[in-house]
Formats: C-alpha cells, structure tokens, sequence
C-alpha cells in the first residue's frame, strides 16, 4: 500500500469517512466551523467561505481547511450566512444557510471535467498561453515588415509592455477576458472583435497608445489567436497546487464598499512608520480617473460611506469628457466622472489623509518658471503638472488642496523632522523628483515655499559632489555630471539613513527607450542645487522594475516585469559606486537577488523568470502579518491575490562580485490566494474565474480589460481584504497592501 494511501486509510479508521467529525471543532459564538469532505475524504488545502448581505455592506469570510479538511471561520459579525466550498479541482459545492456559532459538514463537489477544474484556475494560467513573438523577431521591423514596431528593440519590451502596459492593471487571464463579449463578436473575426473591444470605454486612446507601442495589428493577432484556441477548447498547460502550511493560516475577510460605475486604485487605514496609528479606523479609498467620491470603510460596524474631493479650478478636465465607444456592459454610458484622478494616498501620524489628486488644469503657475524665486524652478523650470496634491483632516473634515509644480503619482513621508513628504512622477519624462516639508506647509500653508524638486543627477565625475552636468543623452565629460532623464514611480524613504529610494519603469510602461532603474537619492543640505542618484539596473536576465519598498535593514525591494521578485542590498556592492562606468547603472550585480514568481512562464520564453506579474510590492516590517519581520509581499495582478515569501538567510554579505545576481527559489516563499466569492471584479486581480453568466457591470474575480478602461469589461467593485495571521489582524489595502493592526484577532485553529 502507497504512504498517501496507508494514511487515508488512517484518517478514515480514526475519524470515520467524513474525516474529523464536525462536532470535535471548537468553535465560539462568533466563529462557523466544521470539516470538508470529497469523494475520496478529507479535503485539504480548499477555501470555505461565509458571505452575507444582511450588514450594511456585502460581506464574506474566508479560510482554507487543514490537512484533516478541518476549519474554523473566526469573528463573523451575527448575520445569517450562506457558506460553501471552492478549491482547485473542485466545482463550487451547494450553498449552506447557517450562522455563528454553528458547526458545519460540508461536501466539496469534485469537477465532472478538466475544462470544470480549469474554469476556476488563477488568471495567469490562462494568461501564460498568450503567445509571444520569438527573441529572433525583435527588433521589429515595423507594419512592412514583421509588425512589430521598430521601437521593440527585444523581446523584453515586448513582455513589458505587455505586463506593465496591459497585465498590470486588467487581469488578462479572467474569464471577462479571454472569452469575447457577444457584443464584441458581432464585429466579425475575433481579430475584428479585439479591435472593437480594444476602443470601448473611457480609455480607448490609452489602449491605443499600448497597442501601438506593440504595433496595433500585430498585437491583435496574437490576443485573436489566443481567445481562439481557448475557445476551441484548449486548456492551461499547466495546473496551479492547493494552498499548503502557512498558506492555509490565512482568513481573508472581505468588504463590498463603493458602487458598480467606480474603481478602486489603491487605500490606506494607517501611517506606515507608526502602524498603531488609526487603528480600528476608516479605511480610505482612491479612486483614480472614475469619480470624485472617495469610499470610506468602518471594519468594525461594516459601514461604507463617501467624501467628495474637492477641486480648485471649475477648468479642471474631467473623465466624462474622454473620447469613448459603446461599451458590452455600459453601452454609450459614460460612466466615469472623476476630476481629480486621485492615484495615491497615505496617512500621516497624526491620521490626516494626504492624496495624490488633480486640483487644476496642467498649465503651471508663474512660481514653477524659471523667472521665480524658488530655487528649484531655476535649476528645472516645469511648464506642466498632470496631478498635484490634497490633504484632508478627518478631525477637522476641512480640505487642504495643495498646488504642486511637479506631477505625483504616489506618495511617502520621510522621516525628518520636517515630515518630508516624498513623491513620485509616474512617468519618466519629468525628469525630476519632487517633495513638500508639510511641517511648513502646516504652519504656513505656503505652498509654493513649502515645495522644491530637483532633477537626478549621476556623479560620473567621481568627485562626490554635484557639479554641473550634461544633459541626458549627451557624450560624457569627465569633468562634469550626468542628467538621468528619469524619474520616480515608486517611491520609499529609508528607515536606516537620509537616502530616498525610488524606481524608474522601464520601456512598456513610459514608452521611453531606456531600461528600468532603481535609483537612490541623496537629497543633502540642498537638495534642488546638490541631490545626487545612484542608478541600478536589474541584473542580466531581469527587467522591468515596478514599485519599491525598502525593509528596515535599508534593503530595497521591487517588482520585475521578468517574472521575479528582487531585493537590491547597497552594503553588498563591492566596487565604485560614482565615477564614469555607473552612467548606465550596470554597477553592483552583486547587491541583487531574485526569486522567482510562482506559476507557468509563457511558451517560447526563456528567461527565468514566471509569465506572473507584481503591480506593486510592500514589506511588512513590523510584524503584522505574524510571519516575521521585513517579509516582503507582492500584489500580484495575473492569478493570486498576494505573495509573501521569507528570503532565505544570506549569512555573512558576500565580498566576491558576481557575474550576475542569483535566482533564489525560496521554500519559503507562500502564495496568499484569495478565491473572490462576492461578485465584483477588483483593480488588477485576477483570481478564480466564475462558471455562471456575469451579472451586468459585475463577476466573480473577472476584471476590468486594460486597466478597466474599457468599462465593459470591468465588473466594478472596490474592495478591502484583511489577512490575519498568528495572533494578528492586518487590512490588506488593495494595490499598496499596506496594514493596519487591528484588535481582536486570535489565530485559527484551521
């Protein structure tokens, strides 16, 4: 008899068919528990979930069995709940009435057919049988050529464009995806379909802007082909596995908390230095282009409400006014209305809520012009602003709306005595880095003074000093410094010294025919007049940076459009770090390490990495997870709801500079998948895909199309999840994932 058998037989002999019975659970007046059993026994390693409309928003909660099919779904608010059963391998199983404080046998339903299984695969085993042209395509040759357009100088910028310009945001792999809207088929072909799909909604011209990045009719062809072969009946070639050890200490709770019509971008219940700050507070939305109202969330009473962001200039454009076509679900409905494209948002100590958000046209005032006083207009005038910034204080419910000559994108505070609050660009093209001394603004409410940016400049001179510079794209001199024209899209202060992290994206996403950097800026006494960068690109084999966090050992992290997580460690690096040979950032090879994302790469594609893909990645550093500290999660847009891995100890730093970094395949390394039973679709996930039609404007983890732009296609909700692990309770707060420690969690016995 095989092991895995002699131990079914076990478990049956001591606890009977249905594995541990029910009864033998512990479970409180506030808790469901129970056991999962299959055909063949217990079912480990599937979620149970427990959703409700009876509270003032929709609710679920959800956990994963142990090896014995055991589970206990802690803390439910008293509401009556529909509960069932979802795992790979599995259909879901009928949905049981019941309420806390109750004990539950639940049947799991095992799938009739591989196409049944498959339908409830993450996104990104689906998304991985996209096709790709082969390395020996690129450079394109253009549309009288091979038709990919010549600015494609490889094969990595075509997979960047098309994770950083399409994945990152729109969740290729969902159902809402790779199966073509009736509307769209009536167009003809399915080449003639993803056209027609390609030009729904409010952002029709950023598709069009990504897809001519590809060379349109290339790209086409190939999202064609893909949905034809799915529609013919292929399946993922590869098979995702059950969540296993720490993985299946997860509970996920999960709120429904704005309307339909909006999405949410990213929210923040907490100051990131100080996570005790707000606790058991309100969570706060943004959300980006599709409205002015931000959703508000009360976790403990289950209360969603909103607060309209205010603008200065009654000019300011708004997304009703984006050019857009019919839409499969909306129709000609022009159903974003936002002003204020709010992207980003933090809080600070003091629980104020500060946000990257449009307050005016793009024309900047006469102090962001050279003719100005302010030193940094002279170093780097700036004739627009795409976005700027606001504040509001709960306490006081007074806005503060705060001019910028820069443009943001996201946000950080420093951890001066000035709370610096440090921002980013989002595209490259600016050039320059900007911030606001809110303890200046705060007292003065000056917020030309408060306010200063600098360019980055490269010591390739060697001195150590900034001196003037050649501009970007120019010959080098050895007697002056080099402009990088760069700049930020994530953004970190370091905990451990005065240096700001930032991450410059690479060609998919800026359309700029440079590589991806990670960049550290020391912004000094004078920071408009004597900042200096340091830039790193990812190591041979890696691409494509997108978002930054840095742990508390001064360790930067960041996501790779190659398939990977990177942690990038200074103290590592053993040669110059200034001087003529780091103009290009190949420096310091050494001071990377990569880990490899779970899940299949793309056919045809050889590098190491995984066809899965990071929007953004967060460290949590205190803790609040229970797995440690400076563990460092991903939010993964492709097939999982999150990624968290513990890097395996380095020991001492290595002194022998290598010829490129390491690929690290953790065991330590955990998915936190998320099976999204409430029907709504999020911002960039593409988790489990349902079986059943989807509902207008709605589906079961099926997102929007290219960043949800084409409206039809994205079955809008904006939500928040919350992962309690050990003996903690943190928010996973959409995109950014950032915690706030909450009471009143205790670990499951599941």
């Amino acid at each position: 008899m095989r092991p895995a058998t002699r131990l079914l037989a076990l478990l049956v002999a001591l606890f009977g068919a249905d594995g541990a019975g029910a009864s033998e659970i512990a479970v409180s007046a506030r808790d469901l528990g129970g056991v999962v059993t299959g055909d063949r026994g217990p079912e480990a390693g599937v979620w149970v979930i427990a959703e409700t409309t009876d509270l003032p928003t929709r609710f679920a909660k959800i956990v994963v069995t142990d090896e014995m099919g055991r589970f206990v779904i802690p803390d439910l608010p008293h509401a009556s709940y529909q509960v069932w059963v979802r795992g790979y391998g599995l259909v879901d199983s009928p949905k049981v009435g019941s309420e806390p404080g109750r004990r539950l046998s639940l049947k799991a339903v095992t799938a009739p057919s591989e196409k049944a299984a498959a339908a409830y695969y993450p996104g990104v085993y689906w998304y991985s049988m996209l096709q790709i042209p082969n390395a020996g395509e690129f450079p394109g040759t253009g549309e009288k050529g091979n038709g990919i357009a010549e600015t494609m100088k490889d094969q990595h910028y075509w997979i960047d464009t098309l994770k950083n310009g399409c994945q990152s945001c729109h969740a290729l792999g969902s159902r809402g995806i790779r199966e073509i809207p009736e509307a769209f088929r009536k167009s003809g072909s399915s080449f003639a379909a993803w056209a027609r799909r390609t030009q729904a909604g409010q952002a029709m011209e950023y598709m069009a802007r990504v897809l001519g990045r590809f060379g349109a009719e290339k790209a086409l062809k190939l999202f064609a082909d893909w949905t034809d072969r799915i529609a013919a009946g292929e399946l993922p070639f590869a098979r995702p596995e059950r969540p296993k050890g720490v993985e299946r200490n997860v509970v996920v709770s999960v709120w429904d908390w704005s309307s339909p019509t909006y999405y949410l971008h990213d929210a923040i219940s907490t100051d990131k230095r100080h996570p005790t700050v707000n606790a058991n507070g309100l969570i706060w939305g943004s959300t980006e282009e599709s409205t002015d109202l931000i959703p508000t969330l009360d976790p403990v009473k289950n209360v969603a409400a909103t607060v309209r962001h205010p603008y200065r200039d009654p000019h300011t454009p708004s997304a009703v006014d984006l050019p857009h076509a019919e839409s499969a679900y909306w129709g000609t409905q022009a159903i974003w209305d936002g002003h204020t494209s709010i992207h980003n948002l933090m809080m600070d100590e003091a629980g104020r809520v500060w946000f990257t958000a449009r307050i005016r046209p793009a024309a900047n005032p006469d102090f962001c012009k050279a003719a100005s006083g302010l030193a940094s207009a002279q170093v780097a005038p700036l004739a627009e602003s795409a976005r700027q910034l606001s504040m509001y204080d709960p306490a006081a419910k007074q806005w503060h709306l705060i001019d910028t000559c820069f443009t943001t994108h996201h946000l950080y505070f420093g951890h001066d005595a000035d709370q610096t609050l440090w921002t980013s660009a989002g595209s490259p093209v600016s050039g320059v880095v900007g911030w606001l001394n809110t303890r200046l603004y705060l007292q003065t409410h000056d917020e030309a003074k408060a306010q200063g940016w600098t360019p980055l400049v490269v010591d390739t001179n060697g001195n150590g000093q900034r001196d003037e510079y050649v501009q970007a794209g120019q010959p080098l001199d050895p007697e002056k410094d080099m402009r990088v024209m760069a700049a930020f899209y994530g953004v970190m202060p370091s905990p451990v010294d005065d240096s700001i992290w930032g991450q410059s994206m690479d060609a998919g996403f800026s359309g700029v025919g440079q590589p991806g950097y990670l960049v550290r800026l020391t912004p000094g006494s004078d920071p408009a007049r004597k900042a200096l960068a340091e830039i790193y690109q990812p190591p041979a084999g890696a691409f494509g940076p997108r978002g930054l966090d840095v742990d508390l050992n001064g360790v930067a992290w960041t996501a790779l459009s190659s398939g990977h997580l990177a942690s990038f460690d200074r103290r590592r690096c053993t040669g110059p770090l200034n001087g003529a040979g780091t103009a290009e950032g190949k420096q310091c090879p050494e001071g990377w390490t990569l880990y490899r994302f779970p899940g299949p790469q793309f056919k045809g594609v050889s590098n190491s990495g995984s066809a899965d893909h990071a929007y953004y990645v967060w460290v949590d550093r205190y803790d609040t997870l229970g797995l440690g500290a400076n563990v460092p999660i991903i939010r993964r847009p492709a097939g999982k709801a999150a990624g968290y891995g513990r890097p395996p100890a380095r020991g001492p730093i290595s002194t022998a500079k290598a010829a490129r970094a390491p690929i690290r395949r953790s065991t330590n390394s955990r998915c936190g998948r998320t099976p999204w039973p409430i029907k709504f679709g999020r911002k960039d996930h593409g988790g489990p895909s349902p079986t059943a039609p989807l509902p207008k404007g709605r589906g079961e983890a099926t997102d929007s199309f290219l960043k949800g732009r084409e409206d039809a296609d994205r079955p809008s909700w904006s939500g928040c999840t919350s992962l309690s692990g050990g003996r903690r309770c943190a928010s996973i707060l959409n995109v950014r994932m950032s915690f706030s420690i909450t009471s009143g969690c205790r670990k499951s016995s599941a």
